[in-house]
């Protein structure tokens, strides 16, 4: 799960570009609590399996999980 913004490090964005080309098959998915950022809205786009806002609750991130590793 990556957060989408980082103050002073690397955003969830970058990260997926640089993990995807390590590994093309990672199955990354993209958590901010800025729901209009365009990554959010196509998270796909980017190269992530799946989007979670943040405030979650637990049975919204387990049911993400599942959903991502299930493929």
């Amino acid at each position: 799960i990556a957060d989408l913004t980082v103050p002073g490090g690397m955003g969830g964005k970058e990260m997926a570009v640089e993990l995807l080309a390590i590994d093309p098959t990672a199955r990354i998915i993209v958590s901010s609590g800025y729901s209009s950022d365009p990554v959010m809205a196509n998270f796909a786009d980017y190269g992530f399996k799946a989007v979670i806002a943040k405030p979650y609750k637990m049975e919204a991130l387990t049911a993400t999980l599942q959903e991502v590793l299930r493929g």
